[in-house]
This record gives C-alpha cells, structure tokens and sequence, in this order.
C-alpha cells in the first residue's frame, strides 16, 4: 500500500511548469506514486517522467479533466490511502505532503483536504466555495468590471471571504488544483463525473464527498497555483465551462436545490 498516489493530467502544458509539479510531488520520503496522464497530441513530455515513482500514460488526444484522472484514479483506488488530484500549474514545497497526510490520516471522517492556495506573489487564491447558484457564477464570469462593486457581498459569500482563511474549515466546495482525497471517499462516492468534460467536476466530487464525509480547508500548509482562468480569456474555454455549468444545474437542480441551500446557510466553522 502506498500512502499517497497522486494524478496530473497535462495537456500542452510548458515543459517546465510540468516538470515543477512533478518535483513538488516527488519530494518526499513517503511511499509515493505519480502518474501522469499525458493528454496531448505528443508524447514529449515523457522526457521528464524518468522517476521510478512515475507511471506514465499517453492518450495522444484530450480526454479532458476528469477522464483523465479517472484512469488514475480506477488503477490506484485500492493501491494507496490517498489520492491527491494535482494540477499541472502547482508547486509547493518539502513538507506539505507530510503535514496534509499527519492530519487526515488520525481523522477517518475527513473524506478531502485542500491546503492553503497561494498565487506566485504569495496573494491568496479564495478558493473555498459555498455550493454555486446559477447567478453565483453568471455574476462572477459575465457582471463588467464596472458593475462588480454592487454585487460584491454576494460574491465574498459565495467565496466565503466572510470567515478566516488561517483557520481550518469545512467547505462544500475545494478547488480541483489540488485534492487530497480518501481512498475510503473514493470508493463509496465515486469517482469524478466524466460528463464534465472541463470545469465543474471539482465542485461536483466535493459535493458528493461532502454528503458522507468532512471535506476540510487545511492552512497550516500552502501551495503555489499559477491559475491562468483559461476560461476568461479563451471563447473554447469558456463554452466548457458553460457546458459543464449546464450538466451541473441540470442534475443537481437549477434554483430549486433544497440541498444547497440546507449546505449553505450552515456556517463554516473552525475544525480542530
């Protein structure tokens, strides 16, 4: 049994920055494994797969977010205790993977973790979320910059900028850059939604884990997330995102989601 198995799915990515996530992984005394699903149209990123500890996987097309870390994570469900979801623009330091495993491994109920998310500057990403309304994301992709101001509240609400972000906490909804989850979670609640072929399935699996288990923002450590917000700027992007956006609404319930709304008005509280 390993004690961690983790999954990158990278796509064109530059070289380096691959390389980067990989090295963040890889050190570490822990029994680790890495594989690296290779979804682009060649293979050269194999170059840099040279480590033991790596499987490397080339589909030589886009399958897309969560197809390729379901290949991962079918193989390895029964392989490790954790499974951690990495993003190809994340690097961190010695250490986190230590401290993220010290903490969930004495507390069976936590199903996912997801560490401090800092930008290259050190700024904090909000990337602990309340459960979406249509108009949570409608307002954050579309409202002008000018018009920002006036919705503001609702925006800090749904980013919970409204509780300590050096606090542990419960949250809904983790960011997908970088998931540490149970294996024991994966196994009753599945594993990621293939119908999102890109955006959404990260809320989608926190969701569902979060029916069962704690699902837990962990400070005491921090990672490093470039986050382009490819969807901002690319119209290809951005209508995956609007599809994903679509299926989400569509199973969970548009604004009639009586279960959102019980998740929501819960405040997140501080967990020791």
């Amino acid at each position: 049994m390993y004690d961690i198995i983790g999954s990158l799915v990278v796509c064109r990515e530059p070289l380096k920055q691959i390389q980067e996530a990989i090295t963040s992984f890889l050190h570490t005394q822990m029994n680790v494994k890495l594989y690296v699903i290779d979804n682009s149209p060649d293979d050269q990123i194999h170059e840099v797969c040279n480590d033991r500890r790596i499987v490397y996987i080339f589909n030589g097309r886009n399958l897309g977010f969560a197809a390729g870390h379901n290949i991962a994570m079918k193989l390895s469900l029964n392989e490790a205790a954790y499974h951690v979801v990495l993003n190809p623009d994340v690097y961190f330091a010695p250490g986190v993977l230590e401290k993220l495993f010290a903490f969930a491994s004495g507390r069976p109920e936590v199903g996912l973790l997801m560490p401090k998310v800092l930008n290259p500057d050190g700024s904090i990403q909000y990337l602990c979320k309340r459960l979406p309304a249509p108009s949570d994301l409608l307002l954050r992709r579309f409202l002008p910059g000018v018009l920002q101001p006036l919705v503001e509240g609702r925006l800090a609400q749904y980013e919970l900028r409204d509780q300590d972000y050096n606090t542990t906490l419960s949250v809904p909804f983790l960011s997908g850059c970088f998931m540490m989850i149970s294996c024991t979670a994966l196994a009753q609640v599945g594993i990621f939604d293939e119908r999102y072929f890109m955006y959404m399935e990260d809320v989608d699996i926190s969701r569902r884990i979060h029916q069962r288990f704690k699902t837990i923002y962990f400070p005491e450590v921090a990672i490093y997330h470039c986050y382009a917000k490819g969807s901002y700027h690319s119209a290809r992007l951005m209508m995956y995102h609007m599809k994903s956006a679509w299926r989400y609404f569509r199973k969970w319930g548009w604004y009639r989601d009586a279960e959102r709304a019980n998740i929501n008005q819960e405040d997140s509280a501080g967990v020791m």
